[in-house]
């Protein structure tokens, strides 16, 4: 019964929106449809670092050592307003043919590690698995948990981002982005920004 609340609520904080979800959503758009499921499979195997660092302990090393838990805020904040700076910054060029060809050449390697980063540079997710885990696993889970959950939490995200970049990836989508760019990025931008600020400002404002 455990498992499954765990593998329940971590499925609930996939499809809850956020950076993974604008990541994987502009990548399927902008570039290409292998490249948005190389971003996808990214967020996956964040998922499925997280899952074994917060069987191992993570949630009470962040908890009792608070230090650790500001700096990844304000790293993972960071991180993110990079993003957020970089779709802007690129928001006014045109896409064109050509440009498109290119794009879906872009390494779906580079997609993948990407979108593994953004996973795993938000903090709140660590708390958030190793709340989850705290709460529905029994102190004494068998060690058969430890090969189970990972893999099935990496299913987990993988398959929803999965599905986001399929459905973002059709034809549709894409024309409507390609025919709103500028609007589409600079409101990703906007989104990846704040998300990174409210880390950092959440990190900072706490402190004594």
């Amino acid at each position: 019964a455990g498992g499954k609340l765990t593998l329940g609520s971590i499925f609930i904080g996939a499809v809850s929106p956020g950076p993974s979800f604008v990541l994987v959503a502009k990548d399927s758009m902008s570039a290409s449809r292998k490249n948005g499921i190389a971003a996808a499979l990214g967020m996956g195997a964040g998922g499925l670092v997280f899952s074994i660092i917060s069987l191992l302990g993570l949630h009470a090393i962040l908890i009792n050592v608070p230090s650790l838990y500001v700096w990844l805020k304000i790293l993972g904040g960071c991180y993110l307003i990079y993003l957020g700076v970089r779709i802007y910054l690129q928001s006014k060029e045109t896409i064109e043919l050509g440009h498109i060809e290119r794009a879906r050449a872009k390494s779906c390697v580079k997609s993948f590690f990407i979108g593994f980063i953004t996973q795993i540079s938000n903090p709140k997710t660590a708390i958030v698995y190793g709340g989850i885990f705290a709460t529905f696993l029994p102190l004494d889970f068998p060690v058969s948990l430890y090969f189970i959950l990972p893999p099935l939490v990496f299913v987990i995200e993988a398959m929803w981002y999965l599905f986001v970049a399929l459905v973002l990836s059709s034809s549709k989508p894409r024309a409507a982005y390609f025919g709103s760019k500028i609007i589409f990025d600079r409101i990703a931008s906007a989104v990846l920004s704040g998300l990174g600020g409210k880390l950092v400002y959440g990190a900072v404002s706490n402190q004594p």
